[in-house]
């Protein structure tokens, strides 16, 4: 077997530049974080990035290397001290055991990163909240600790902000997920619309097409302010720094909903961006996370459905 490439993030400047470069929302509102929070936050963000690289390809060995870390989180789950094969997860590994970071979340992350290596072509909402829990949602469980939150009842929340983010990105991702074959919106809210046909119907103007998937990312983003207000209920188990940050991060990203919405589900047209303006006028909104906030009494177990037997 050939020499596994190595790409190792030794410091924290590199951890800080990985999410400045593919995070920049979460870099946003990472120095709201305060000095320990945003560094470690950094930390697991770069991590999954990683593993993110890995899974697309982007990394010499990736397969066979995310292959190892698998092997490697399930001694992990055996023996916090085992020896490990992945250079970069063992040099993860004691900031995981330390952090308390949930080992089956990073598994399951690393499921979701694998299924969008193959034919993407969700069936319906069950397989849409799976997914979302499997790609963002599990990263809001493994932040929970991070940030200094261990109460486990706060990870339900966690993982409905995560989903609720991820469909946002969906819903602004569709046209160019066409163009790289992936169809993340339910089979039954588009009509079994292959990717092909989304993109063919984009670029020659095909009203009904066009049509077809405004409906259905209308019907994203209604779900998605579900999740959204979940989400954001829970954040008061979280430090006051970190409610705010999170809460910037979340206000931003529903913002490319809100726009699209405005501008009629244009998705035929383009990505829609949200300018540093318009996250700073956003971020305001997040001050309201000042106030003090009592804890929900208890979490709408049907936002989490389709996870039991997996992840629940």
């Amino acid at each position: 077997m050939d020499t596994i490439a190595v790409t190792s993030h030794s410091n924290q400047d590199s951890y800080e530049a990985s999410l400045a470069k593919n995070g920049r929302t979460f870099h946003w509102a990472r120095r709201f974080l305060g000095a320990k929070h945003g560094a470690d936050a950094a930390r697991l963000y770069a991590f999954c990035r990683l593993l993110d690289d890995l899974a697309d390809g982007d990394l010499p060995h990736g397969a066979e290397r995310l292959s190892v870390i698998c092997d490697d989180i399930a001694r992990l789950a055996n023996d916090p001290q085992a020896a490990l094969t992945d250079p970069d997860m063992a040099e993860f590994a004691p900031f995981m055991v330390q952090s308390q970071i949930s080992l089956s979340a990073l598994q399951h992350l690393i499921d979701g990163l694998l299924f969008d290596q193959g034919e993407v072509r969700l069936a319906d909402e069950a397989a849409l909240v799976k997914y979302g829990y499997q790609v963002a949602g599990t990263v809001g469980v493994m932040m929970c600790p991070v940030l200094s939150c261990h109460e486990k009842v706060a990870q339900d929340f966690a993982i409905d902000l995560g989903i609720a983010m991820q469909f946002t990105n969906i819903a602004r991702d569709v046209l160019e997920d066409a163009k790289m074959g992936r169809r993340y919106l339910p089979a039954s809210w588009v009509a079994g619309l292959s990717p092909d046909e989304i993109e063919a119907g984009a670029l020659s103007g095909d009203a009904s097409i066009i049509r077809t998937v405004q409906s259905a990312i209308r019907q994203l983003l209604g779900r998605a302010d579900a999740y959204y207000k979940s989400g954001m209920s829970g954040l008061c188990f979280l430090p006051k720094r970190a409610q705010i940050a999170i809460a910037i991060a979340a206000y931003s990203y529903r913002q490319i909903g809100v726009q699209l919405l405005a501008n009629d589900v244009n998705w035929h047209e383009g990505r829609t961006v949200t300018s540093t303006a318009t996250k700073a006028r956003v971020s305001l909104k997040a001050l309201s996370y000042l106030a003090p906030k009592s804890a929900p009494s208890s979490h709408n177990e049907r936002l989490h459905a389709p996870l039991v037997g997996y992840a629940k």
